[in-house]
């Protein structure tokens, strides 16, 4: 790669780091608001993301409105691993302006494709640069200095662009088949509500409604629920002597400085899949600092628990993952298997209207959502008798091969993703301009 070159971000774009808060002023111009979600959950911004409406002054549009072509990076977190995550623009978007937590970079087109920019803020040595310079204790925030200090790999322009539109199309086939699932989940949902709130009786069927037959059904503080069901919090059914929950280790305890390339397995919300660990989102740690995180390591029938951003968004423990380490935004949540199956437990997490309304309405929202332990001891769940539970999970399971086939196909274009971005952005395989 003799014409690729390494350069530091500020040469190659303008950056600005944006103070627009979410605040509607009625002296102001109403705007839409890029936030932190919305970097934070998407590759690309596009017209058709749900902003947010908020208010902004005229300097404030003029410095911070963004233009197609602009790459967004989150600026500061709880974690340090949240930081310096990439989003570029692809249409122009009317109104849109930067949201606080964020930096807007502006890339020099003549000099660096957006796209390409955005691909290379995204490869791991950079999130490391990024979690090895951030400041703080209990929230992490780069300085403006290391954003424009940043190493950029620089290739000819139109090799940027080859690359830029072949993972680009591999992005579009990940995005298909995110929406193939989700339409899956949308079906797996409807079942999963008729299963948790009335049940399967003895002979496999779903028991009539309550508007069928009344007889079958008492009133609770959470509703009607069938006769035989019991209604109590997830204290009553922890796990013998054990806490029956657990956060993960302060921010502090889990740093860049602290990963390595292979080691003990670290969950974190980036590998809570939709009922699986994503394998290929987890970090490492070394022996010594597991060793140290040992009272965070994960048990069989343990459920991990997201107690910010998607709250409830929930995993079992199975054999192979005893051991690995939980982070600091998860929580795991210990029950007596006599008692509570752990599936049947992750699926009132996931699916449970009465639940999740019951979480919707007592977690905090200071731009992003927080559980903590003392939420999760108010919620009053509904349990059948284990018999029950078992048939229950057995009828969800089998509407969820189909969903694990798509997450299969979708993990492979993901680890097919990871790999030809480290060929191809390092200059490791050459690609042809034409």
């Amino acid at each position: 790669m003799p014409d690729w070159r390494t350069v530091q971000l500020h040469e190659v774009a303008d950056i600005r780091v944006s103070n627009v808060d979410k605040k509607a002023v009625a002296s102001e111009l109403p705007v839409k608001l890029c936030n932190y979600m919305d970097v934070y959950g998407n590759d690309y911004i596009r017209a058709d993301l749900p902003f947010m409406e908020a208010t902004a002054t005229a300097a404030e549009i003029e410095r911070f409105g963004v233009r197609r072509g602009d790459v967004m990076i989150t600026k500061d977190s709880e974690t340090p691993d949240d930081i310096g995550i990439p989003s570029v623009v692809l249409d122009d978007i009317e109104g849109l302006v930067c949201g606080y937590h964020l930096a807007q970079l502006r890339p020099r087109e003549a000099m660096v494709d957006p796209t390409y920019l955005s691909k290379q803020l995204s490869l791991p040595e950079t999130s490391a640069y990024f979690a090895q310079r951030a400041t703080g204790s209990t929230r992490y925030g780069l300085s403006t200095r290391t954003i424009a200090q940043t190493p950029i790999r620089l290739a000819p322009l139109v090799e940027q662009q080859r690359i830029a539109a072949i993972l680009t199309s591999l992005d579009a086939a990940i995005e298909a088949t995110e929406a193939l699932i989700e339409k899956h989940q949308q079906i797996k949902a409807g079942l999963m509500h008729d299963l948790l709130t009335r049940g399967v009786a003895d002979g496999g069927s779903l028991r009539r409604s309550a508007l069928e037959a009344p007889d079958l059904y008492l009133p609770t503080k959470i509703g009607l629920v069938p006769v035989g069901w019991e209604v109590t919090g997830l204290q009553a059914k922890q796990r013998g002597t054990d806490k029956w929950i657990r956060t993960g280790p302060f921010g502090s305890s889990l740093k860049g400085e602290h990963w390595v390339v292979e080691g003990c397995p670290v969950v974190t919300i980036g590998s809570l899949g939709e009922g699986v660990f994503d394998e290929h989102e987890l970090l490492f740690v070394g022996e010594r600092d597991a060793a140290r995180l040992a009272e965070f390591r994960l048990k069989l029938g343990d459920v991990v628990f997201s107690r910010v951003a998607d709250v409830g968004r929930s995993v079992v423990v199975r054999q192979e993952n005893v051991g690995w380490i939980m982070s600091s935004n998860l929580m795991r949540i210990a029950v007596d298997t006599s008692q509570v199956r752990p599936d049947f437990l992750q699926m009132l997490l996931a699916g449970d209207p009465r639940v999740k309304a019951q979480i919707r309405a007592k977690v905090n929202s200071g731009g992003r959502e927080v559980a903590n332990s003392e939420i999760l001891g108010q919620l009053l769940f509904a349990w059948p008798p284990v018999d029950e539970q078992e048939r229950i999970i057995v009828r969800v399971q089998s509407i969820e091969a189909p969903i694990r086939l798509d997450q299969d196909r979708l993990r492979k274009l993901r680890m097919q993703k990871q790999g030809l971005m480290q060929d191809l952005l390092t200059g490791k395989v050459p690609v042809r301009a034409d």
